[in-house]
């Protein structure tokens, strides 16, 4: 019976997900809102005040394909080089259509192992591939392929991302917060090309797979802004402020030119910075900022545009 159940529960489930991934987007966002992000109240679409609730926004009315593009973690490295220099890409050792390509053999003992079209799920950091067993990762990863990113919160970028393993050179940083050889991730929260604030944060990647998250706010002037996040806990180490940190300001600048909003993730590792990523909806769009005045304020930073003009044509809005 207990056997029965469980089957029955399993195939309850996927029937939801499939109805659930059938919904409009618009129809699933005011659904999910309060699970999702913890708000009383409900999503306002029509007339959007919080910053949350206008990435909301932005997801269905902003499809700039050229957003497809910089998501894609592969095909981002070609605009990257050609916008701000060959210089800051992490540099790529192979790329895989699905797990089973990989030869493990022929890989060098330090690697990092990850998806294009999602945040990290399935990935593997090895940082010595005689201790790593090859056949979960394999399995992870070419789990991971077969999903669509887009359908966990309707980001529309990733919808059309043709899944892809890249396997790049293992960037090795300092230990934090009892982390092994912990990467701080920069990421800056940019408005239409200006960076206004960033948080720093550190993953824990001890077992080889993503970890848990931590991080800390901090203003361009590198002090704690009057705002946070409950989602995550905080980073007890202190992490100095990057001596480079004009430069990646500067970066931020040219990579979220003409976007309404974008977050834009770099590393500093041992004086040099590197790309990491591009992010349209942090957190799915479901990450309030807490007090709730800042969620509003920041808001106020985000001018949506007029639907009019969206979108059907390159970054810099020609038809």
């Amino acid at each position: 019976m207990t056997r029965f159940l469980y089957r029955v529960k399993r195939k309850l489930e996927k029937i939801k997900k499939t109805v659930m991934n059938h919904l409009p987007a618009y129809i699933y966002l005011k659904l999910v809102w309060k699970s999702k992000s913890g708000s009383p109240t409900k999503l306002n679409l029509k007339n959007p005040k919080g910053f949350n609730e206008k990435l909301n926004w932005l997801k269905i009315y902003d499809r700039n394909p050229a957003y497809t593009m910089m998501v894609d973690k592969y095909q981002a490295r070609n605009w990257v080089a050609k916008t701000i220099g060959e210089k800051y890409l992490v540099p790529l050792i192979a790329v895989f259509d699905n797990a089973d390509e990989i030869d493990f053999d022929l890989l060098p003992d330090k690697f990092v192992l990850k998806c294009n079209h999602n945040s990290g799920e399935g990935m593997c950091v090895c940082r010595d591939k005689h201790q790593i067993n090859t056949a979960e990762v394999t399995k992870r990863l070419n789990v991971e392929l077969s999903k669509n990113y887009y359908y966990e919160s309707r980001e529309w970028p990733y919808k059309n991302v043709v899944p892809k393993i890249l396997c790049e050179v293992l960037l090795e940083g300092e230990k934090i917060d009892n982390f092994i050889s912990t990467i701080v991730n920069y990421k800056f929260f940019c408005f239409n090309g200006e960076p206004k604030f960033l948080y720093v944060s550190i993953d824990n990647t001890d077992s080889g797979k993503k970890g848990k998250t931590k991080l800390n706010m901090k203003d361009l002037n590198w002090k704690e802004p009057p705002f946070y996040r409950l989602d995550h806990a905080n980073i007890v180490d202190e992490i100095q402020k990057p001596d480079a940190f004009e430069e990646m300001i500067e970066i931020c600048n040219k990579l979220s030119a003409n976007i309404p909003f974008v977050r834009v993730d770099l590393y500093y590792i041992k004086g040099k910075v590197y790309f990491s990523e591009m992010t349209f909806s942090p957190t799915g769009g479901f990450a309030l900022f807490t007090p709730h005045k800042w969620e509003l304020k920041i808001g106020d930073w985000l001018k949506l545009p007029d639907k009019r003009n969206l979108f059907n044509g390159d970054l810099y809005g020609k038809k």
